[in-house]
């Protein structure tokens, strides 16, 4: 996550600067926590935006569902009077209003899935924070009676350790991003484009078939 990686660099800039201020320990933790507390602010923006996203999603999914609804009952009314053709053509557009709607709703839950993840770890460092501000100044006082030297070098073990993650993980997000443009083009390339027209052909058939059983069942509905 790009803001987790944001944060960690945070924290990487200000144990740098810890040789500096360790004659000053309390305000050195104090700006740490100004610091944390400044990298949330950014993270509770992005997550926002997620929020806002999955609830258009959500939105979307009920117009499209509400619009197929809507065609159903054009498509009965038109049946009543005894206009198939009309009734027809308002099954198909009650079919594709139900076909978005579909697809909108399987994203919807996808982006819910992310946004409910994110607000977890949203969470989970507003808790750290809460713990260091508590902490602040016990660590204040074991920091002076700590051995300068041993304390920085520690701090710059740790921020070689985050460091050497950091690139792994760039790494492996540039072999996810080669893998997925091989797939890309493979697909541009069209490996068997008959077998693609065929399925073609039978997807425009099996949806004529849909719509014929729908009009099927609602002859059987209004005549009844």
């Amino acid at each position: 996550m790009k803001w987790l990686s944001n944060f960690s660099l945070v924290m990487r800039s200000s144990i740098t600067s810890l040789k500096e201020k360790m004659e000053d320990p309390e305000r050195m933790l104090h700006q740490l926590i100004i610091d944390m507390e400044e990298e949330l602010d950014r993270v509770r923006s992005s997550v926002a935006e997620a929020v806002a996203d999955e609830i258009q999603m959500r939105k979307r999914a009920e117009r499209e569902a509400a619009e197929s609804a809507t065609w159903l009952e054009r498509a009965s009314t038109a049946m009543k009077r005894g206009d198939e053709s009309t009734a027809k053509a308002a099954l198909e557009q009650k079919l594709a209003a139900q076909e978005r709607a579909d697809r909108y709703s399987a994203e919807h839950a996808k982006q819910k899935a992310e946004v409910g993840k994110l607000q977890n770890a949203v969470r989970d460092l507003e808790d750290k924070i809460r713990q260091a501000r508590q902490k602040k100044t016990l660590l204040a006082a074991r920091m002076t009676r700590a051995e300068s030297t041993q304390k920085i070098n520690a701090a710059m073990d740790r921020s070689s350790s985050q460091s050497a993650l950091a690139q792994f993980n760039r790494f492996e997000e540039k072999v996810d991003r080669e893998e997925a443009l091989s797939e890309a083009w493979d697909r541009m390339d069209g490996k068997d484009p008959d077998a693609d027209e065929l399925a073609r052909q039978f997807e425009v058939q099996e949806r004529q078939d849909r719509i014929a059983s729908e009009l099927e069942a609602l002859k059987a509905r209004v005549g009844g």
